[in-house]
């Protein structure tokens, strides 16, 4: 497949890495900045042009003609869009994704039965929205402010846990096989992973949960307090939030919150104070620095259930969030750009980090990865994913169809989660055989497995004749 990346930032560079290790790609990466540029060639077999992706004679020097996807990654929107929009109408370029990091394009109706949005003017396949992925994930959290991540699967019946053990659980300091004896009849789940002291554990029915386990946990959505419980102490419900940062995120997080939840919000501008207080309801905001000591403890930090520090600035964000933990709020969680402080910070003095070039990436490659994968979320600051996988053809041109789970050899590193089939979920079990149709999530513990997970999943040739 020949691909086209518009810009070698972070999540341009991250993307064209992970293409560029798959077989039979041919990855070519347009950025104005030639030093950049130069990196990367110096790690990554990938071309590279020097110019601005939205000019169409640089498109056709890199050959846009030819090529089978597109995806315009700068960090300019109009750049991406028009970038998507002239290698639709000069070069016919069948896939156009674009990162369009600005809601009004995205969410501004034109009242034209043509053209809904903004973006429908742009011929765009796709649209990778960082500020909606990141604000989706914020509220899920915040309904759910014991995890460290929730992801969906299979269009929400299944979700992924990520959670860490704490005492007060019921099932901590017990064998895994201990926990059908806890719940209720009906009530499933499959634990995919642990992490103990950042090294994974492939979980048995013997294995005992402790204090500190990062767990990873496959369960129905209906489900999921039940699972929550027996991994932590429950706790009172989360009422109060307090969001520094009154930004695009932290006015959708309020919005879309502020009728369940007791909101405050601490901008720094005024005039964006005032445009805040006309468009929220139930939302206190307040103007001030977030980092104010005297002004987070006037506002009873020591009561916020969450704090969320959700400004463009990391380092605004990582004190304004270890100063409320300091000052008494129960958890806190803040968006961290560069991913060498999600590293350094998650887990530690920050509860919950929140890293959008992750997300975004995630969103990006469940639309470039072989075959019919319908999700993939980076994992573990991206050492690990998990992937939804719907699968295709018969016994004879399939791999995994007709076959039950005990038969089939994985990859190392990647493991059966569940299958969704129809409105029926299966967590793994090793006589469970797989059907066309099937959804199937895999846990993928190696980042190198997913190359050769892809290539067990695709189907052969005769399913097509």
């Amino acid at each position: 497949m020949k691909i086209l990346i518009l810009g070698c930032g972070q999540v341009g560079s991250t993307i064209a890495s992970n293409l560029a290790r798959m077989p039979n790609n041919d990855v070519t990466i347009i950025d104005v900045n030639e030093t950049a540029l130069q990196k990367i060639n110096q790690r990554l077999d990938v071309q590279t042009i020097v110019g601005n992706g939205a000019w169409p004679s640089v498109l056709s020097t890199a050959g846009a003609q030819d090529a089978d996807m597109i995806l315009a990654l700068t960090q300019n929107d109009e750049t991406n869009m028009a970038a998507c929009r002239i290698a639709y109408a000069l070069f016919n370029t069948p896939n156009r994704i674009a990162r369009v990091r600005y809601s009004d394009f995205v969410e501004f109706e034109t009242g034209n039965n043509q053209y809904k949005t903004s973006l429908d003017l742009f011929n765009i396949t796709e649209a990778i929205s960082p500020e909606q992925l990141v604000t989706e994930q914020i509220v899920n959290l915040l309904l759910h402010s014991s995890a460290l991540q929730i992801l969906r699967f299979a269009n929400d019946k299944i979700r992924l846990l990520v959670i860490r053990a704490q005492n007060g659980g019921m099932l901590i300091n017990q064998p895994i096989s201990a926990l059908k004896q806890h719940l209720e009849e009906g009530v499933d789940c499959q634990i995919c992973a642990i992490y103990r002291n950042n090294r994974l554990l492939v979980p048995t029915g013997s294995t005992i949960l402790q204090e500190g386990d990062e767990v990873f946990v496959l369960t129905p959505t209906a489900y999921l307090e039940n699972i929550m419980r027996e991994l932590r102490p429950v706790t009172k419900r989360t009422r109060r939030i307090m969001i520094a940062g009154g930004g695009n995120i932290g006015y959708r997080v309020a919005k879309q919150l502020e009728a369940r939840l007791d909101i405050k919000i601490i901008e720094r501008k005024q005039n964006r104070a005032e445009w805040l207080a006309e468009n929220l309801n139930n939302s206190l905001v307040l103007v001030g620095n977030a980092s104010d000591e005297s002004l987070l403890e006037n506002e009873y930090i020591d009561e916020i259930d969450v704090f969320c520090a959700l400004t463009n600035d990391d380092e605004n964000n990582i004190m304004s969030a270890m100063l409320a933990k300091n000052l008494g709020a129960k958890r806190v969680m803040a968006i961290i750009n560069r991913s060498s402080y999600v590293d350094l910070l998650q887990g530690s003095a920050i509860d919950i980090v929140i890293s959008p070039h992750l997300i975004t990436i995630g969103s990006i490659l469940t639309h470039v990865h072989l075959g019919d994968i319908m999700a993939v979320y980076p994992l573990r600051r991206g050492s690990a994913e998990a992937i939804e996988v719907v699968l295709h053809g018969d016994r004879h041109t399939s791999k995994l169809i007709g076959r039950n789970m005990s038969q089939l050899r994985l990859p190392a590193g990647c493991y059966f989660g569940a299958v969704v089939r129809n409105e029926n979920i299966t967590m793994y079990h090793q006589d469970t055989v797989l059907e066309d149709g099937d959804h199937v999530i895999f846990f993928v513990a190696r980042r190198k497995a997913v190359q050769d997970l892809e290539k067990m999943i695709q189907v052969k040739l005769g399913f097509f004749a």
